[in-house]
């Protein structure tokens, strides 16, 4: 409920995090950004991604922030994501292992949303998102998209929207995003993402 300063109580058992909304509507200019290459690294289009290699590498990029919402469907949802057309996803491999997911949907003509995006812990501060980011947004707008868009929350990493916004993306929406607490439910274990506090129920302690 609504408390007298503004706060409101978030109910036992969930996670709260403001989401963020933004989009880029314009393909970069041709040298608007440089990609340092770097031995070992390779960044590529992933055709027809095996469901382990997908959800493993979904987890080891994704369990700090507690990316649960593909991780909450069925296996015959997630493969018959990945294996749907209008999935196209990218991965930054390191020394042939992939370290890095960028994960496209073109649900209709012109439009794209950045659906994951992100690189596993050991990268992080090593320029692989940038590494990522400047020959995906070559890509997105090559297919072509008048419009390439994504959401980030509080639990991302807390330069995410920089970041975004160095890459020309803009703010254009906030939300307060609720939902059940995935490390109660099991999907991750409860040492996951220990910079997010954990409120159990009575009957989840």
């Amino acid at each position: 409920m609504p408390l007298s300063d503004g706060f409101t109580d978030i109910p036992p058992g969930k996670i709260a995090a403001i989401a963020t909304i933004l989009e880029r509507t314009e393909p970069p200019r041709p040298g608007e950004f440089t990609v340092e290459e770097k031995p070992g690294w390779r960044f590529a289009r992933v055709e027809r991604p095996d469901f382990d290699w997908y959800v493993d590498l979904l987890r080891r990029v994704g369990s700090d922030h507690l990316w649960y919402q593909r991780l909450i469907q069925s296996e015959e949802a997630i493969a018959t994501k990945i294996a749907d057309p209008s999935t196209v996803i990218h991965a930054l491999f390191v020394d042939g292992r992939a370290e890095g997911i960028a994960e496209l949907d073109f649900p209709a003509y012109g439009v794209a949303e950045l659906v994951y995006f992100g690189v596993t812990p050991s990268l992080v501060g090593k320029g692989a998102a940038r590494f990522m980011m400047a020959p995906l947004l070559d890509f997105a707008f090559s297919a072509p998209v008048d419009r390439l868009w994504l959401h980030t929350n509080t639990i991302d990493h807390p330069r995410a929207i920089a970041f975004y916004r160095r890459f020309g993306f803009e703010p254009v929406r906030q939300m307060l995003e609720l939902a059940d607490d995935p490390r109660l439910g099991g999907l991750f274990s409860r040492e996951t993402a220990p910079h997010v506090p954990m409120f159990p129920r009575d009957d989840q302690k």
